[in-house]
């Protein structure tokens, strides 16, 4: 069997700067971070995601890197990654960290040499033009915040690309120079032991590569491959089904792609309390490569996208989890946190994390989803769900010994999700927490190895609001039932069990209906996993 770790594992994103601050300054950092690894190890995950933490402006959380080299000052120094990444390895965990190459910060050296010396080395390795192009305004990011994609600068007289904010302009990837330096990033943080990246705007980033540009990641997987075999290469790409093959290849490319239509339809089946999109998507999941995988989750650190979904059906996700305006964003996502948009109904949420675990892939952890973190909405565009981990019942969470005005963003403070209610400390002693209830989630999906390696099927049990599926590997067995709907759902397993024991692994408000495994009621958001055997 191939050593494809990834395809049993269970990431955890976090956002450094809101983790847990060390000094006392309000924002988070590496000693801070590698300080309460207990946290997620305790939790089951195996492998850390990090967002950028490279130094920055930080106009876009990051996003706008100015030294691909090095550590933000204000997250510590190479040598505080470097203890972090000791500590990591310690309890067993791996580091995946952000590769942000489709562009830079203006602010970058590069971009500044690019813009101001006709005689730089640097002068091709964004994308400039001299007239301004007639679509412009066509297929920008952030509507309502982003007006064009091209803007002139003054110095060098000539327009500059930006599929983002106007502050991030894009490399020239078509540039052998660049792809080499992008190279030598990759190299770099590898020396230091990350396990592979995540590809920030993947399909961005093949703009403009002449011939297959998807061939562009086949040159990154073999790079990874030859300076550390196990290395990934997981990649932020919201694209269509039928382009899946192109960036799976053969195997040769990516390894890992974040699922984002399945995501949008889960929102559709919460919202309907119906299985049938999230079922009707799984059926058109595409044949893709042994070593490949998709990576599933409930949210992350932006929107929830709800660009694939019809006018209609956005609609419906929309006044379902963010009727009023300021919980919208872009004109198609969602700018809350999990346990918030399913009304804090713990039922809901255990249900909502049980199902995503439960999807054919690689699950993915936002940071405070596993305690029901909720969001700030004062806080502009993306950065609602971005607010400092809440790890003490006392004041603003125990974040930072910094006054909480001080801190990175402002912390939740008031209501149900305040710290006083909704914080580690207190969760990771209680049995059936939320915390606790994830915990024994993770476990049994790592334990359930069939679910990582076997393609996922549909079973229909004539019940709408019951989503069944099956995962069958190397003689194992799996059933997992999930119901979404908000009024209890009894199926009959009896033709999958076929005369074979039905061990119940775990669940949620699950009853055996009639003592031999066969008919099984579920409660209202009620779930179990089952093992044929």
């Amino acid at each position: 069997m191939q050593n494809l770790w990834y395809k049993n594992a269970v990431i955890y994103c976090v956002d450094v700067d809101a983790f847990k601050d060390s000094n006392g300054d309000g924002i988070g950092d590496f000693r801070g971070l590698a300080d309460h690894l207990d946290h997620i190890e305790a939790l089951g995950a195996n492998c850390i995601w990090l967002l950028p933490f490279y130094p920055s402006p930080n106009r876009d959380n990051g996003y706008d890197v100015a030294d691909y080299y090095s550590v933000d000052p204000r997250y510590g120094s190479l040598g505080d990654f470097v203890e972090f990444m000791q500590a990591a390895s310690d309890r067993g965990l791996r580091v995946i960290v952000d590769l942000v190459v489709n562009h830079t910060s203006i602010d970058h050296p590069w971009f500044q040499a690019s813009r101001s010396d006709p005689h730089s080395p640097y002068r091709d390795w964004y994308v400039w033009r001299k007239d301004k192009p007639a679509d412009a305004e066509e297929g920008v990011i952030f509507p309502g915040v982003q007006r064009s994609t091209w803007t002139y600068d003054r110095k060098r007289q000539e327009y500059y690309n930006h599929r983002f904010y106007e502050h991030q302009a894009d490399l020239n990837i078509a540039n052998p120079a660049v792809r080499e330096e992008i190279q030598r990033i990759m190299g770099f943080w590898l020396a230091l032991g990350v396990s592979g990246f995540r590809i920030d705007a993947a399909p961005f980033m093949l703009e403009g590569l002449e011939g297959d540009p998807h061939a562009y990641l086949a040159e990154l997987q073999s790079f990874l491959s030859w300076r550390k075999a196990e290395a990934i290469l997981l990649a932020e790409a919201n694209i269509p089904m039928s382009e899946a093959d192109e960036y799976f290849g053969d195997g040769d490319r990516l390894h890992l792609i974040f699922n984002f239509p399945l995501n949008q339809r889960l929102f559709l089946g919460l919202a309907r309390l119906d299985a049938a999109p999230v079922a009707d998507l799984l059926k058109t999941l595409p044949e893709i490569p042994q070593i490949a995988q998709w990576a599933t989750f409930l949210r992350n650190h932006d929107e929830i996208d709800l660009g694939r979904l019809t006018d209609e059906e956005r609609a419906e996700v929309f006044a379902a989890f963010g009727p009023e305006k300021h919980m919208q964003l872009y004109e198609r996502g969602l700018r809350r946190r999990l346990a918030p948009m399913l009304g804090g109904d713990e039922r809901r949420i255990r249900m909502a994390f049980s199902l995503m675990l439960a999807l054919p892939g690689t699950p993915v952890l936002w940071y405070g989803d596993e305690i029901g973190m909720g969001e700030n909405l004062d806080l502009p565009e993306r950065h609602p769900v971005r607010t400092p981990m809440q790890w003490t019942p006392e004041g603003a969470g125990g974040f930072s010994e910094a006054d909480p005005k001080r801190w990175v963003r402002a912390p939740v403070m008031d209501g149900p999700f305040a710290p006083a209610f909704v914080n580690a400390e207190r969760q990771r002693v209680e049995g059936e927490s939320l915390f606790s209830i994830v915990q024994r989630l993770v476990r049994a999906r790592r334990a359930a190895r069939e679910i990582g390696w076997a393609p996922a099927e549909v079973i229909d049990l004539g019940a709408p609001s019951v989503l069944a599926l099956r995962a069958r590997w190397r003689g194992g067995d799996v059933v997992t039932l999930h119901n979404l709907a908000d009024r209890p759902a009894t199926v009959d397993l009896s033709a999958v069990m076929a005369g074979r024991r039905c061990i119940a692994l775990l669940g949620q408000d699950a009853q055996d209906a009639t003592g031999n495994g066969g008919v099984r009621r579920l409660g209202a958001f009620g779930f179990e996993w089952l093992r044929l055997g």
